[in-house]
């Protein structure tokens, strides 16, 4: 029996001798085993039908306790989804034929079947049922998708007369529509618009899609109408069926697009007036306009642009961006961005670029309006005034090492946070080595983060904190680390001002400040860190050009080291600048203090004299509210026996984040690779939470890894990480649906906060 299909069948006869009959017929039959559940009556059938399921039905409509027609009727209606092959003597077979009219399958004449015949005839009943079913389900979905979208859907005679109505529009229901005609429910005007349409459908046997517009109860609507001929079995054409959608509102926001440009109409006559360049292309990217503004930024006269190709007189070579924004503006209406254009020198401008699409009265697109305002000297004063801190000798080598190093800090830091976890016995000594190893690890990888984002000029997360908490983190670090002949001091006062910051850019802030007090005392001395409140008001603000007015935080930081000399005080922030000897500083911890206070809004003051010591004093603005908690900081939020895959190349990796998530109650799938990931995903998809996915990966990238696992499944939930991602990269991330991202190396805890928001 082993292959062989199994068919149950629920024989419902009366007779002992046609029940023995069928009995031997099924054993002939060796292509598939028949289990025969035969009953009696039709009440017996009606039980079995309850509690159990059958693939057919063998009717005899003659039984004890129910005759004829009926008895087909309530077989069917306990058992729909069930095919029933009706079994008849040769004087029954008009019932048996009503009863296929009624829904059986087919009917069988006792006597005169075979064991095969029987077979395929339940074979066909089976799949003739399935089928049935689709239909019916399909139908259903039709049905439910029309009853929520604003489609009305009918059908007319040749008289267009309303034969079939779905969905009617409002104030008008089915009932009062079915068997009228057109003039007989709507305006006459109306009505002869829509009766020319269906007519030459009707004569002509094309369909069409036209725009009507239809009054009823004294309010005019716009609809979108296709017509299309309605054929009968042998393609005569017996009237039509239609669809039409309500579009009156894209309608109202048309009349409001044309408004809009009449009012770029009215105001042509100040295009000249105005600096920006102004000009209008039709759709074949043809110049139809150029204004005085683009006479003067690009040294071409009106008459020189007119006719021209805008991409051939204005850029050196088509590009992706150009053809990109294009598209958009033809598509949403407008684009707006930055472009590198060429003037008739050939000289290279930047522009901020605002495009907008034109339509005619008819709403068609004609033409595109573009505005361009030069900011090529505003960019170059840009460039200038972060060059110091966007250094690329040391945003290349961060990047080159970024991803293998964050890869290494990634365990370390793990490990350091689960190792208390394992031995919740360990001695204060311990305790303490294990701190000092996660603040060190934190910091190392903070640190990593950090020169990365100030090589990229990328700000960090600001936050509103307590600076009175880093500066005690920071002096414990310095009596910690630095000579027993310089003595730490600080003053704090209890109601310091709250700021708005990075708090890892601020810790680095401080903390190049006191390296540098220490080199400064290489014979011992005191560094002093010291906070308060100030308020600057208009006259201090007048005296410090980057001052403004308002409450700020003032950091003072000094020394009684050497002191710098007055003739190098205006170049101790320049990058690379050094006092100090070869090998003992780069000459960036000044200019990094520098673009650091500067993007949170502030700015630094020195006082320094010789042989006296040196103070550098940070102003930061204040802010209102409380201390915002570093998520880190939140609870270790656990698993709920979730099955998470992790997918890494790197082993230490794949081990420690193991053994980190086991130990907050989830359960771990592990891939070195995309091909690995997308097997393992696709046999365990239904029990995969989310996927923990690194971005750099051999064999198949991360990304591609992603979409595959989006095509297996859209809704798969997934965390993308890596030690080291640029802009495009993020984007590219960002781009497929992915929205939370884990930069290595991480911690335990935003690790599991990230689980926690995806898995949300």
């Amino acid at each position: 029996m082993a292959g062989k299909n199994i068919i149950k069948v629920l024989l419902v006869e009366d007779n002992p001798g046609d029940v023995l009959l069928l009995q031997e017929l099924f054993k002939e039959v060796s292509t598939v085993v028949v289990e025969l559940m035969p009953v009696e009556r039709l009440y017996e059938a009606v039980n079995q039908l309850t509690n159990e399921t059958f693939d057919v039905i063998l009717l005899d409509l003659s039984l004890p306790d129910s005759q004829g027609l009926q008895t087909f009727v309530i077989a069917h209606n306990q058992a729909k989804a069930t095919p029933i092959i009706v079994l008849t003597g040769i004087n029954d077979e008009t019932l048996a034929t009503r009863a296929m009219q009624q829904g059986a399958q087919d009917y069988l004449v006792k006597g005169q079947v075979t064991g095969d015949l029987l077979v395929r005839s339940m074979r066909y009943a089976i799949e003739r049922q399935r089928a049935d079913n689709a239909l019916q389900q399909s139908e259903e979905r039709f049905r439910v998708a029309l009853k929520s979208s604003p489609i009305f859907v009918y059908n007319q005679d040749r008289d267009l007369r309303y034969t079939w109505v779905y969905n009617p529009p409002s104030g008008l229901t089915v009932e009062k529509i079915l068997g009228k005609q057109d003039l007989d429910i709507i305006p006459v005007e109306d009505a002869q618009r829509l009766i020319a349409i269906k007519r030459g459908v009707l004569t002509t046997g094309i369909g069409t899609r036209e725009e009507v517009s239809i009054t009823i109860k004294d309010t005019t609507r716009y609809y979108d109408l296709t017509v299309e001929p309605l054929r009968n079995e042998t393609q005569e054409i017996v009237g039509v069926t239609c669809a039409s959608i309500d579009i009156s509102e894209r309608q109202a926001a048309l009349r409001d697009r044309k408004l809009a440009e009449e009012k770029i109409r009215e105001q042509a006559a100040l295009l000249d007036v105005t600096t920006d360049a102004i000009c209008v292309r039709d759709l074949n990217n043809q110049i139809i306009f150029w204004n005085k503004g683009a006479e003067t930024l690009y040294g071409w006269q009106a008459t020189e642009a007119w006719g021209k190709n805008a991409s051939e007189l204005l850029y050196d070579e088509p590009s992706p961006e150009i053809e990109a924004a294009l598209l958009q503006a033809i598509s949403k209406g407008k684009w707006q961005g930055e472009l590198t254009k060429l003037t008739k020198m050939n000289k290279e401008v930047l522009v901020a670029s605002r495009w907008t699409l034109v339509c005619d009265e008819q709403g068609k697109p004609k033409s595109i309006l573009t505005v361009d305002t030069d900011i090529t000297e505003k960019k170059h004063l840009e460039a200038q005034l972060f060059r110091a801190q966007r250094l690329e000798s040391i945003g290349t080598l961060a990047s080159g090492i970024a991803h293998d190093l964050n890869n290494i800090l990634t365990p370390i830091l793990a490990g350091a946070q689960l190792l208390p976890l394992k031995f919740p016995n360990a001695d204060e000594r311990t305790r303490h080595l294990l701190e000092i190893l996660e603040i060190n690890a934190r910091r190392g990888a903070d640190l990593v983060k950090q020169v990365l984002s100030f090589a990229r000029g990328v700000e960090g997360k600001h936050i509103t904190l307590q600076l009175r908490h880093i500066i005690v983190e920071i002096a414990k670090i310095l009596k910690e680390t630095f000579p027993k002949s310089i003595e730490i001091s600080t003053n704090i006062p209890q109601d310091l001002w709250m700021v708005s910051g990075d708090s890892t850019q601020l810790h680095q802030v401080l903390m190049n400040l006191c390296v540098n007090a220490r080199d400064a005392m290489s014979n011992g001395g005191t560094l002093s860190i010291s906070a308060e409140n100030m308020l600057i008001d208009a006259n201090y603000a007048r005296m410090n050009l980057e001052a403004k007015e308002g409450p700020y935080i003032v950091i003072t930081v000094s020394d009684t080291g050497v002191g710098i000399p007055k003739e190098m005080l205006d170049r101790i922030f320049e990058p690379f600048f050094t006092t100090k000897d070869v090998g003992q500083g780069t000459g960036l911890g000044l200019s990094t203090v520098l673009g650091i206070v500067k993007s949170h809004g502030g700015f630094v003051n020195v006082y320094s004299e010789l042989e006296s010591g040196t103070s550098f004093k940070v102003y930061l603005p204040a802010v209102g509210g409380i201390e915002t908690r570093n998520p880190e900081n939140l609870p270790p939020q656990t698993g709920h026996g979730e099955l998470i895959l992790v997918v890494d190349d790197e082993a230490a990796i794949q081990e420690i984040t193991t053994t980190s998530l086991e130990a907050h109650n989830y359960k771990i799938l592990v891939a070195s690779d995309g091909i690995e990931a997308i097997a393992l995903y696709a046999q365990n998809r239904d029990k995969i939470s989310a996927v923990l996915m690194d971005i750099m990966l051999p064999s198949l990238d991360g990304l591609t890894a992603i979409r595959t696992l989006q095509k297996i499944n859209p809704q798969v939930r997934i965390i993308a990480s890596s030690g080291l991602m640029s802009d495009n990269k993020l984007s590219a991330v960002a781009a497929i649906g992915v929205n939370t991202f884990l930069s290595k190396p991480y911690t335990v805890n935003e690790l599991l906060l990230s689980l926690q928001k995806v898995l949300l």
